[in-house]
């Protein structure tokens, strides 16, 4: 990575715009960074970190996404500015930041926060042109992480060497630096592979011993089953031993189970036996005795027979006389018929004859039929004078529908001028109201504009009023966040202080007769330490270190929302200014309610438009009907004249045709109800007389049919007559009667029921007895036998899962040893781990061993060879080894730790360590050459031999083509070091004064 030019607006103590050309500095190989203390020397590193990272090392980043770097000397309307030119992997690109920037509203009163803007370009050497890559600050942000291959963090101490910070790294205990070292080569895969086989060593021992808790389960179960002839060992999970002792318990109740098997089929054979016995012996008493029974109501049956047998042969007898009369019932039959009808037909002869005239009351049917044939004569000459009344019925109707289309037509131009008159005053009043509609409609589109700029500004205060309370409430939190973490920290220290005085009570409990001790390695331990009251173990520890580490999240979550409602608060207040909340929401009511009001008033004009257009239509309507009312009056004069004179021809014809009658029709009304009466009595009569000669004929025909059957009157005949369910009842009781003879007879015959009667009464109460105790007793023979079985299936159901858990648990056992062992070996906690090293604490001091070896080759040059920097894995006190370092002095053949170093040792010492540290987290990041390095501070401590070295080595960096940039206000450097860049302090902010190796 070499750097080519910096350009700096607004940034830091810079007011102004302030150019760096690093290309002419490093021509030179090494340039001075000088300038009075606070000028803003720093601030130049500042903004090529934050040019290429977005942010700037440490807590000069301060909050408000970068607001804070802008200079207060900047003028109002200058935008803070940075633009880095560099060439990183053979690739040259310039990176443009703006950092947020509150300004001035361009309209109205308040200030406005612009976003953060970012712009990633690269020059194309074959077009000769800048070419635009990216403006998304993540996607820049990964580009540039790729190509350096190390972090902010990385960068400030590789490119950007701070002397004090590695002054400090030389004199730190363990602890502090590795917690250096693990940020510049991120060993936190290594702590993730130490915390990852913890968690593994736990969840296999969960496992194990949940393993353990179900065969144990199992086992219990089995008791359960077998009763008291089990055994359980008395071993807990996870002791070793107890599969062995739950599976031979396991065997030696089967055994006894199948036993106790075999002992209840026979007994159940036996039962079986005993109840097939005394099972025949029941069914041959219950035969016996239905035998017995059977034979007794076969007796009682034949004496009911007996004593019905009169009412049966008087039955029979009156079957045969219904078969007899069975040959008289069809002229019984049609002789009923032929009454029935000849009384009809006198009935309806007499009802005909009481319509007619006195004089036509006892004529014959001859006479009816001719009176009736003149009647309908005189009825058809009255034909003609119907069809003129009709007609004359029709124009007196056309007549008064001229008078309705009269008076229709006058009441339609009487309307007509009425609302005609009206007319002019309608239409001015409609235009009237389109012409205010259209005036609202315009004037409430203007204050549609008004009134969204109006809403958004309330939103925004009422935003601003709210968050004000919320910062002030998430402040309040985040300091009791902090506090609670200071509190927890503390006593997460104050245990772990505990457990490290008593930590050889913690390793005494674990030592055994025999075994060596894994301090010591004494296989005798006469006086073991003992735990005191208040011990603090390993898990106390624990859980102190996780509430702390819970109470330090909750902290920088707190900080996290505290900063998030800020930024919130301060993007209202942009848009909302100063102005009051209640005046924003009164200026808002007033244009929503004038807004309403136009609104209200525009919605009309639809409706206003088409009221006037109907209004116009309907004017040219009544106008057209009141010129077509007066064109049908003139027409209807002449029809009217035509009409009265057909009305009076026809009313001369009618009075000669009607008679005496009030109308023609009344007449034809008469006459058509004459001969309908005449024609009926006619007809009735010779129906009358047809009748009364076919019921002669029947009562002729009935008196034989009875003679032959037998009877002496057809009333006998009639009487001898069944019904059809009379008929089926007694065919029913007579059939009844043979059918129970039969039966009688049948079961008195056989031979085995006789045989039976004449044994002694069967005993079914003793048979039964003797059963049902065979029953129980087999049923309790089955129950024992089934509950055998049951035992041993459910003995050898647990037995095999809990063989199949033991064999499927001792992989799991197996992996549980193998992975205790190595998280303890990972954890510095193994005895097989000597030294006490953590694996996280291993690789960082391979790393440091790397970093050691690069910075001796610069320290011998710079202190003359006297001075060589090594590792050391050594423990120191009673913590862990593997991070220590240790200076061997030359000249007394001497090695003592750096901390012994005087000041301007530590000087160079640090700063060989610091370029040793550079080349390699650069070879750790992928080898990305660093052709520009910055060197802050501690040249004021060397003497003049030291520092011409020290400068010596600084300058051996030119075979590498790198260039140096010492940040230093040593006059004497002023004077050894002839490029330079000068930065000057004044009243209107710091300039930069730029002089070339020339």
């Amino acid at each position: 990575m070499r750097l080519h030019r910096l350009d700096i607006t607004a940034f830091g103590p810079f007011g102004a715009s302030q150019s760096v050309d690093f290309d002419d500095l490093s021509a030179a190989g090494l340039f001075l960074l000088h300038g009075p203390t606070g000028a803003g020397k720093t601030s130049v590193l500042d903004a090529v970190c934050y040019a290429l990272y977005g942010s700037v090392p440490g807590a000069r980043q301060g909050s408000g996404q970068g607001m804070t770097l802008r200079s207060d000397h900047a003028a109002p309307g200058t935008r803070t500015e940075v633009r880095l030119e560099l060439t990183v992997a053979g690739r040259r690109l310039e990176i443009t930041r703006q950092p947020p920037w509150e300004r001035l509203k361009l309209r109205g009163k308040g200030t406005t926060v612009d976003k953060a803007q970012t712009w990633l370009r690269e020059y194309d050497p074959t077009t000769r042109a800048w070419k635009d890559l990216s403006r998304s600050h993540q996607e820049i942000g990964e580009e540039i992480t790729q190509l350096l291959g190390m972090s902010r963090e990385q960068f400030c101490q590789v490119v950007l060497l701070p002397q004090g910070d590695f002054a400090r790294f030389l004199r730190a205990d363990a602890e502090a630096r590795g917690k250096l070292l693990g940020r510049l080569f991120d060993t936190r895969r290594f702590a993730e592979v130490e915390k990852r086989l913890a968690e593994r060593r736990r969840a296999t021992e969960a496992q194990v011993r949940e393993g353990d808790a179900a065969l144990l389960a199992d086992a219990h179960r089995m008791q359960q089953a077998a009763g008291d002839t089990m055994e359980l060992p008395e071993l807990a999970p996870g002791e070793p031993g107890l599969a062995e002792a739950v599976l031979e318990a396991a065997a030696v109740a089967r055994a006894t189970a199948r036993e106790l098997l075999t002992i209840a089929d026979r007994r159940l054979t036996a039962a079986e036996s005993a109840r097939a016995a005394t099972g025949r012996e029941l069914a041959d008493a219950r035969e016996l005795d239905r035998l017995q029974r059977r034979f007794a109501e076969a007796r009682e049956r034949a004496a009911r027979l007996a004593e019905r047998s009169d009412a049966h042969r008087a039955a029979q007898e009156r079957m045969e006389r219904a078969r007899k009369a069975e040959a008289v019932a069809p002229a019984l039959e049609l002789r009923d018929v032929a009454d029935s009808e000849h009384r009809r037909a006198a009935a309806a002869e007499a009802r005909a004859r009481a319509l007619l005239p006195q004089a036509l009351a006892d004529a014959g049917a001859a006479p009816l039929a001719a009176a009736a044939r003149r009647a309908a004569e005189e009825l058809g000459g009255l034909e003609s004078a119907r069809r003129a009344e009709r007609r004359l019925a029709a124009l007196v109707e056309e007549r008064a529908g001229l008078d309705r289309q009269e008076r229709a037509d006058e009441e339609v131009r009487q309307e007509a001028e009425t609302w005609l008159a009206d007319w002019e005053t309608v239409r001015t009043g409609l235009q009237s109201r389109v012409d205010s509609a259209q005036e609202a409609a315009t004037r409430a589109e203007q204050l549609a504009v008004q009134r969204d700029p109006a809403r958004r500004r309330l939103t925004a205060a009422r935003q601003r009023d709210r968050l004000t309370d919320d910062t002030e409430a998430a402040r309040q939190r985040a300091l009791a966040a902090a506090e609670d973490a200071v509190e927890a920290r503390a006593h997460w220290l104050d245990l772990k202080e505990q457990r490290l005085h008593g930590i050889a009570a913690e390793l005494a409990a674990n030592l055994t007769d025999g075994a060596p001790c894994a301090v010591c390695g004494a296989t005798q331990h006469p006086a073991p330490a003992r735990k005191t009251a208040g011990h603090v173990d390993r898990e106390a520890e624990e859980r102190a270190l996780t509430a702390y580490q819970t109470a330090d999240e909750l902290r920088a979550q707190a900080e996290r929302h505290l900063g998030t409602v800020r930024e919130a608060l301060a993007a209202a207040t942009a848009e909302a200014g100063d102005t009051p909340t209640a005046q924003l929401a009164e200026e808002a009511e007033e244009l929503d309610g004038a807004y309403t009001r136009a609104r209200a008033t525009a919605s009309g004009l639809h409706a206003a438009q088409e009221e006037l257009r109907r209004a116009e239509g309907e004017r040219e309507q009544r106008v057209a009907a009141q010129q077509q009312a007066a064109v049908r009056s003139a027409s209807r004069v002449a029809g009217r004249d035509r009409l009265e004179r057909e009305q009076a021809l026809l009313e001369e014809e009618l009075t000669l045709a009607r008679g005496t009658a009030e109308s023609v029709t009344a007449r034809a009304a008469q006459l058509e109800r004459r001969a309908a009466l005449l024609t009926d009595a006619a007809d009735t009569a010779r129906a009358a007389e047809d009748t009364a000669q076919r019921l002669k004929d029947a009562d002729a025909r009935l008196a034989d049919a009875a003679f032959r059957a037998g009877f002496d009157t057809p009333a006998d005949a009639a009487a001898a007559l069944l019904d059809d369910t009379a008929h089926r009842e007694l065919q029913r009781r007579l059939d009844a009667w043979q059918t129970e003879d039969a039966a009688v007879r049948a079961v008195l015959a056989e031979a085995d029921t006789a045989d039976a009667a004449r044994r002694p009464p069967a005993d079914l109460t003793a048979a039964e007895q003797a059963a049902a105790d065979a029953d129980r007793r087999l049923r309790e023979a089955s129950s024992a036998r089934d509950a055998a079985d049951r035992c041993r299936a459910e003995l050898d159901r647990l037995s095999a899962h809990a063989t199949t858990s033991v064999r499927r648990l001792a992989p799991l056992r197996e992996e549980y040893t193998r992975v205790a062992r190595l998280a303890s070996l990972a954890a510095g906690t193994s005895a097989d781990n000597e030294r006490r090293m953590r694996l996280e604490s291993y690789v960082l001091a391979a790393r440091l061993e790397q970093v050691a070896a690069a910075a001796t080759a610069r320290l011998l040059r710079m202190s003359s060879g006297r001075y060589t920097l090594v590792h050391s894995d050594d423990r120191s006190g009673r913590g862990r080894s593997g991070l220590g370092l240790h200076v061997v002095d030359a000249w007394t053949g001497r090695e003592r730790d750096t901390a012994t170093l005087s000041g301007g040792e530590t000087f160079f010492a640090s700063l060989a360590l610091a370029l040793g540290l550079a080349d390699v987290v650069t070879d750790e990041a992928g080898g990305v050459r660093l052709d520009t390095l910055f060197i802050d501070e501690g040249f004021g401590s060397l003497d003049d031999q030291t520092l011409d070295e020290v400068l010596d080595v600084l300058d051996a960096l030119r075979e590498r083509d790198r260039s140096v940039g010492i940040v230093s206000h040593v006059a004497d450097l002023r004077r050894r070091i002839h490029a330079q860049l000068e930065v000057v302090k004044e009243r209107s902010g710091s300039v930069l004064r730029q002089r070339g190796a020339g």
